[in-house]
């Protein structure tokens, strides 16, 4: 790591400030940004807390549409696909790698302050924005539990004083076309709105590995009407509506690894039949566009989503302001994915359906005089979400005798979720130059939960054991074999999982109550007026979750508890040369409690199955800075970066290279038992994350401008699984017909992303035009990797993009 650092050219762009610093040239002076981190509009230089944001104007000309392409200039946050389409976010290494629609993320989004709980929700939000404010460490006194990573806000872009249009239309490769466009302006002398869309189609760029089909067409649309009104001096209000639809192909992955989950028939004593067609497909080619699924289940997805935010802010006097806010969500989705990155049916899921609707609404008091400012609110959530999922695995070595040729099962899941929360936090000014900060959120949260594994219909074409669906019949069996109690078999969508007693037929109905208190105590303190010096130590939480997942078992389908973080962090930001740098850095450390994770089970009958686990303890310290410089009227320069050491601490269980071995009785068993990964890093946690950013303007006669700009970001190697920089496959595995496409293929190698633009700008700003480039040299990378039952799957990042955009604003 050190080499690699020697020749990276962070160290310089970093070290180049204190040299600019010095220098006598009067270069101009940055831009101030404003953020609401403490939910009051503040400099950000002026907020003890390390902030990264991205401004509307950066986001447009850079053309970062999506939160996995503001990942690509925030360091520190990572963007991790999953097979069922759900978005996974990782914050300086603080994430929960789950797909279930239904799960809290770790790092919290919101729209203007308004909560969208789950990640889904966010999928387009960034559009027509003032900024996206990036939090980072744990954020539970203002925005709540789960934000122990972080939080994201995106600000929307409000009505303009005067009347306002402007749009803009991009072309590109893959026959992209893209549209974007406003309305803005008084409606009266106290009404203002604002109207805002977005669109883009585009064509197929994966192709398939064994035939001539391909996947990934883009097709979204996205509306936002913002109303503010004030009708007098002391009151104003706002209302949000945001709406979208997205018609989009979800990304197919590329196969990468085999390990048969059943080698031998016990019933015939030869191999599964379907072994030797697994066994024959070939990896998949290291190349973006590669990938492949089956024609059975075309990947294809419909989402619809809506919003709506009130908000209300009342000066009571000079000083004291109550603010009411409320939001209302409705979600629904119908999708096909295909989970292996095989032609064959695996791990196929298709049709699944999801549904979430949640109301939010808080309620807070806040104060603002010179010596102290402080907030005390309540907030209130309820949220239930629902899933329902059809697993096809007809080719899989599941398909055998001793399992009644079971092919194919559902799985649903319903949620009914109650928080309700106070917190309050006080910042008090000892003196002009030390503020000294502490706040407490008391959260109590309950989660219902009613889950019924069902015995769908036989596939088309399967052996029939006797009931039409196969997997009712298997799990009868088991019932008459295991059970300790007598049941009523169960016959076509059926509860399949055993309970406790070992029998088929009840939905595993539980419920998690669940409560805590997250705080902060911290210090600003003032060097002069441009540099301030902060430190906090914070604790948050993340609430339990429950799976949605296929069980054999009960114990499956059992929630992971909460997890916590608590966090110390020192920073400095400092504006320097005349306000035309901006240096900011920080060390952290955080103590890392009960992680939650997405992990394998060791099934006596099944072999590994997916469940949901916490890790007792693992730690995370490290380093970020970042810089930015005007260096003269024409050019500016920005650099930052995140350096993470993880190690988990303490954590036995099933790693992707465990082996399972029949005892006595012909139940499965580990052959060494559970896997140690005390010392291994964090999955989705790269040492370094990076980004470089240069544009230079070049003003012609006449008042115009051309500019050009590059953007590198990347990061350094990191694990998709515990151990995945240490573990494969055992000789032993391997003579059973276990292979990969590499040795360690749950390591994700690293990589760098280069991204380009250059335009002209007319000399009234109304007239724009811009030529861009994503990924330009077409890096190959990865960013998870994902074991079903006989396979793993890697997905990559996005293709190279070119396009020419052409704006006008009036």
């Amino acid at each position: 790591m050190s080499q690699y650092h020697k020749k990276h050219p962070l160290v310089l762009a970093i070290a180049s400030a204190a040299i600019l610093s010095a220098n006598s040239y009067a270069a101009p002076a940055l831009e101030e940004v404003i953020v609401t981190a403490n939910k009051r509009a503040e400099n950000i230089n002026d907020v003890g807390l390390s902030i990264s944001a991205v401004s509307g104007d950066q986001m447009a000309e850079q053309k970062l549409s999506s939160l996995e392409e503001i990942s690509s200039v925030v360091p520190g946050l990572v963007f991790s696909s999953s097979t069922s389409n759900t978005p996974i976010f990782t914050l300086r290494g603080i994430g929960f790698n789950e797909q279930s629609l239904g799960a809290y993320p770790a790092t919290s989004l919101y729209i203007d302050e308004a909560p969208m709980p789950f990640p889904v929700l966010a999928s387009h939000a960034a559009y027509d924005l003032e900024r996206v404010e990036v939090l980072k460490g744990p954020q539970g006194i203002l925005f709540g539990q789960n934000s122990t990573g972080g939080a994201i806000n995106f600000i929307t872009a409000k009505p303009s004083q005067e009347f306002e249009a402007g749009g803009d239309v991009s072309i590109g490769n893959y026959a992209r076309k893209e549209l974007n466009g406003y309305v803005s302006g008084p409606l009266t002398d106290a009404l203002g709105a604002r109207l805002a869309i977005t669109s883009l189609q585009a064509d197929e760029w994966q192709k398939s590995a064994s035939r001539s089909d391909k996947n990934g067409a883009q097709d979204y649309f996205a509306g936002r009407l913002v109303l503010e009104f004030t009708p007098t001096d002391r009151s104003a209000y706002l209302f949000n509506i945001n709406a979208w639809q997205d018609n989009s192909d979800p990304q197919a992955q590329q196969y990468v690894a085999f390990n048969p989950a059943i080698k031998v028939d016990s019933a015939s004593g030869a191999p599964p039949a379907t072994l030797a067609a697994i066994a024959a497909q070939p990896f998949t080619s290291e190349a973006t566009e590669a990938a492949d699924w089956s024609p059975y289940i075309d990947p294809s997805s419909e989402r619809d989503y809506y919003q709506l935010v009130a908000r209300g802010d009342w000066d009571l006097n000079d000083e004291m302001t109550l603010t009411a806010l409320s939001t209302y969500q409705d979600f629904e989705q119908k999708q096909s994915t295909d989970g292996d990155g095989l032609p064959l049916v695996l791990f196929d899921l298709g049709p699944s359906y999801g549904e979430i609707d949640t109301w939010i609404s808080e309620i807070r008091l806040s104060s603002v005089n010179a010596t102290s400012k402080w907030v005390i609110g309540a907030n209130l959530e309820e949220s239930n979400t629902a899933e329902d999922q059809t697993l096809n695995y007809i080719d899989s070595t599941n398909y055998t005798d001793q399992n009644a040729y079971i092919n194919t099962s559902g799985i649903s899941l319903a949620q009914e979720i109650s928080t309700y929360a106070m917190f309050g936090n006080l910042d008090y000014s000892l003196s002009d130059d030390l503020t000294v900060k502490v706040g407490a959120r008391y959260t109590d949260s309950t989660i219902k939960v009613n889950s019924c594994n069902y015995a769908a219909p036989n596939t088309p074409g399967a052996i029939d054991a006797g009931d039409g669906a196969n997997t009712a019949t298997l799990f009868n069996i088991l019932g008459n074999a295991l059970g300790t109690e007598a049941f009523t078999p169960i016959g076509i969508n059926g509860c399949y999982t055993l309970n406790g007693n070992s029998v088929p037929g009840d939905p595993y109905v539980n419920e998690l109550s669940e409560d805590n208190v997250s705080w902060r105590l911290g210090a600003d303190y003032g060097l002069g007026d441009d540099t301030l010096i902060y430190a906090n130590i914070s604790k948050g939480y993340k609430s339990g979750s429950y799976p949605a997942l296929a069980a054999a078992n009960f114990f499956q389908l059992d929630p992971v508890t909460q997890e916590s973080v608590q966090a110390y962090e020192v920073g400095i930001k400092s504006s320097l040369a005349g306000n035309s740098i901006q240096l900011n850095s920080a060390v952290f450390y955080y103590d890392y409690k009960d992680k939650q994770l997405r992990t394998k089970i060791l099934d006596p009958i099944f072999g590994f199955l997916d469940t949901l686990d916490n890790v007792p303890k693992t730690e995370i310290y490290g380093l970020e800075a970042d810089v930015t410089a005007q260096v003269t009227d024409g050019l500016r320069l920005t650099a930052a970066f995140t350096y993470l050491k993880s190690e988990v601490k303490d954590y036995q269980g099933v790693s992707f290279t465990s082996e399972a071995v029949r005892d006595g009785n012909g139940a499965l068993v580990l052959a060494t038992g559970e896997a140690d990964f005390s010392g291994d890093p964090i999955p989705f946690t790269p040492e370094l994350t990076y980004m470089l950013d240069a544009e230079y303007t070049i003003a012609l006669s006449g008042g115009a401008d051309v500019y050009a700009g590059v953007n590198i970001n990347g990061q350094s190697e990191s694990d998709a699984a515990f151990g995945g920089n240490r573990l494969s496959y055992s000789q032993d595995q391997r003579d059973d017909g276990a292979k990969a496409i590499t040795e360690k293929f749950n390591e994700m190698e690293a990589y760098s992303v280069v991204n380009a633009r250059m335009g002209y700008r007319s000399d009234d700003g109304n007239w724009r035009v811009t030529l861009w480039g994503k990924n330009i040299l077409d890096e190959y990378y990865t960013t998870n990797v994902i074991a079903s039952s006989d396979t793993s799957a890697r997905f990559t990042g996005r293709f190279r993009t070119i396009g020419l955009t052409v704006g006008y604003t009036y």
